[in-house]
Parts: structure tokens; C-alpha cells; sequence
């Protein structure tokens, strides 16, 4: 008998099995624990490797940009964006401390022009600063450096990576069972999940204690006094009536969360005390 090509509903399944166990998610140690203390090993996808990632993200960031200067949004106070960039100058050399490639990124800094409280670090160092979060703050330095040190975890930790291999994973079932069912597969836009992520998709409470953490040890390690990540968190409390901003909306309730700033501001101070001394 001649075969029809067409594999039994029942091998397909195998197959569907094997496919999966193709792309099974590896176990990844990101970075390293430091004082503060992050161990925990992150879930990745071998179809996503981190250059994938990052050019995604330069991809993602550049659209940004380009949006942000046809709107005459982008870097329009040059004493601002100094301001910004000598902070992340000084945070940059601290993230050795986490990760031996980071401070090789290729990191950019700019300000956006926007009532917006808003600060994010896509994967590779792509920063930028809202207007917003600087003027309605009046932030000083220190809290600068403790927005920044945040945000700047969360790309140390490839946050973006452990969520854009979640959409992965979930596209690649799809792909699969539609194959199975005979229909058409859906693919994944990779710099437009990586947008998605950066402006849609709130990160879990895990990830954002993980960078809390890691975010008051980078600021003490570049000489920025680490209790300026409660004060800085004081001030989003009160604005918009006790929640903060909307980019913070799945961080732990607002005393959980000084507590916790204020337990390892303390056990990072002495790597403050010795970067003031250099």
C-alpha cells in the first residue's frame, strides 16, 4: 500500500510532543546574587536566545525614538538629559557587580518630553526618562538613581526575555496545534512583543521586588545614597491619591514595599559608604 504522506492524528501528537520538547524552556542563572541576595534561576526558551532578544529591543527602542522626535518629544532640554545620562554613567560600571557583560552593553539614555511619570530599561540598557517623573517628583539625584537602578534590573535580570519566552512558548503550542488541526499558525512580531511588554504588560511582584533589590545595591555601589529609594517611593505614594504611577501599579502595597526598601537599603550602606570614600 502506498502512504497518503499524511501522518494518524495519534503520531502527530508524538510529534507535537517532540516539537515541545524541542523548544523546552531551559533553567537560567541571569545574574549574579550580590549582597541583596537575587538567586533565583529563571525559566528561558532555547528559541530565544539573549542577541535575539536585544535586537528586538534596539529595534523597539528606535521606533520609540523616531516617535518621540516627530513629535518634538525627544531630548529638548540638553541640561536635563546631562543630568540623566551622569547618573546612568555611574550606575552603568556598578552592574559588573550583577553580570560581567552588562557594563559592554550598548547602552543608550534619553529623555522623552511627557506629563507621563514613566521610566523604563528595555533588554541591552535601551533607557529612557520621562519629563514627568523628574518635574512632578522634583526627584533629586539619588532618587533618580534609585528609578534608574530599578529600571535597569529588570534588563540585568532579562526580565523582558523570561516574559517574551512565555509569548513565545504560547505561540509555538498555537503553531503546533493549528499544524495538528490543519489550519493557519501565528507568529511572533518580536520587537512589537518586546513594546508590548515595555508599555502593556505589567511585570509580575516577583520581578519587581527582584529589582527593587538589585536596584538600591547598583545605587550604592555608584555612591547614591540607597535610602533615597523610600523617599523616592514616599513621593509616588502621594501622587495620584496614595497608588503612585501606573508603571508601578503591581509593585507589593506601598508599605510592604518601604519596608522592604528600608531592610536592604541598610544591608547595602557600607558598599555606599566605600564608593563615597573613592
Amino acid at each position: 500500500m502506498k502512504s497518503s504522506g499524511k501522518l494518524p492524528f495519534g503520531r502527530k501528537l508524538i510529534a507535537a510532543g517532540l516539537a515541545l520538547g524541542l523548544v523546552a524552556c531551559q533553567s537560567v542563572q541571569t545574574t549574579q546574587p550580590g549582597v541583596v541576595g537575587v538567586d533565583r534561576k529563571q525559566t528561558m526558551t532555547s528559541l530565544l536566545p539573549v542577541s535575539q532578544v536585544n535586537g528586538g529591543a534596539e529595534k523597539a527602542y528606535q521606533q520609540v525614538l523616531l516617535d518621540a522626535r516627530k513629535k518634538n518629544q525627544l531630548n529638548r532640554d540638553n541640561a536635563q538629559l546631562a543630568r540623566v545620562r551622569r547618573v546612568a554613567e555611574r550606575l552603568i560600571p556598578a552592574t559588573t557587580a550583577f553580570r560581567n557583560d552588562a557594563p559592554g552593553w550598548r547602552w543608550e539614555v534619553n529623555v522623552i518630553t511627557s506629563s507621563e511619570v514613566n521610566a523604563w530599561c528595555m533588554p541591552g540598557g535601551k533607557i529612557a526618562f520621562y519629563t514627568g517623573l523628574i518635574e512632578k517628583l522634583q526627584v533629586t539625584d539619588d532618587e533618580m538613581a534609585a528609578v534608574m537602578g530599578h529600571e535597569i534590573a529588570h534588563a540585568l535580570r532579562e526580565h523582558g526575555r523570561e516574559r517574551a519566552s512565555q509569548a513565545v512558548l504560547q505561540s509555538t503550542v498555537l503553531n503546533i496545534g493549528a499544524a495538528i488541526l490543519g489550519v493557519g499558525s501565528t507568529a511572533v512580531d518580536l520587537s512589537s512583543t518586546i513594546l508590548d511588554i515595555t508599555f502593556n504588560l505589567p511585570h509580575s511582584r516577583q520581578d519587581e521586588v527582584e529589582a527593587d533589590r538589585i536596584g538600591v545595591e547598583l545605587a550604592a555601589r555608584a555612591g547614591f545614597d540607597p535610602h533615597a529609594a523610600v523617599s523616592l517611593w514616599q513621593k509616588m505614594g502621594q501622587l495620584g491619591g496614595g497608588r503612585g504611577p501606573a508603571f508601578l501599579s503591581t509593585h507589593p502595597s506601598p508599605e510592604n514595599r518601604i519596608k522592604d526598601l528600608q531592610v536592604y537599603s541598610e544591608r547595602v550602606m557600607s558598599l555606599y559608604q566605600a564608593a563615597r570614600k573613592r
